[in-house]
């Protein structure tokens, strides 16, 4: 017990770096994603069939292929044709478009939720369909894909661990080289996992919290 405790005041300052740059991989992937899984969404519930067709290809690139090849295509395969990308600018681009790719998907299914006939109605009284997606559908989607972009966030937090595969000193980064250092792999696996559960927990709880607060009574069973 004196032993662990010695390694868990050795290894947690380290680890404590590590999550720091966890959630700064998490929270700029996320920003990105959502940059391009919005008009992502939208096209393929409102685009022209072409369109759909082609971000459908895009999903099913990245929902068909494992993040960890994605990550080593963009890091190893870009300098092949001239552009080399940092490490944390491969992952933030990496996981950036995966992440897309989810979130235009579950966007696409809380815009297909909202009532036709609201778009009906919008253009009856003299809407342009952009205007229509923007002030009446989207502003409902969004409250309803919540709880589905509450997974993907939750989600991310996890998908960063592959990072350490380019050398990031992310928290799977630290805990690989600590466990080379101290030559205890599985007590600082088992710290680290604890770290994952807590960050975890703490990003359910305050995502609840905004879905409180952003949920509109009736607007999901409307929708269903």
């Amino acid at each position: 017990m004196q032993d662990f405790l010695e390694l868990l005041r050795n290894v947690v300052p380290s680890l404590l770096q590590g999550a720091v740059i966890t959630l700064q991989i998490a929270g700029v992937s996320l920003l990105l994603g959502g940059a391009i899984g919005l008009p992502l969404g939208i096209g393929r519930v409102y685009g022209p069939p072409w369109l759909q067709r082609v971000l459908g290809a895009y999903i099913t690139l990245f929902q068909g292929t494992p993040l960890l090849i994605q990550l080593f295509l963009v890091y190893y395969g870009l300098p092949d044709l001239g552009l080399t990308l940092g490490r944390l600018t491969a992952a933030y681009i990496t996981l950036g478009l995966n992440s897309g790719a989810y979130q235009a998907e579950y966007l696409r299914g809380a815009l297909q939720s909202v009532s036709e006939g609201q778009m009906t109605a919008a253009r009856a009284i003299g809407m342009s369909k952009a205007q229509a997606i923007r002030s009446i559908i989207l502003p409902q989607a969004l409250r309803l894909v919540l709880p589905a972009w509450s997974n993907e966030a939750i989600a991310m937090l996890k998908n960063t661990a592959v990072v350490f595969a380019i050398a990031i000193l992310d928290m799977m980064g630290q805990a690989k080289a600590l466990a080379s250092d101290y030559f205890a792999p599985i007590p600082i696996y088992m710290i680290v996992a604890v770290f994952y559960i807590v960050l975890v927990g703490v990003a359910y709880l305050l995502l609840r919290q905004v879905e409180r607060r952003v949920q509109i009574p009736g607007l999901t069973s409307e929708a269903e």
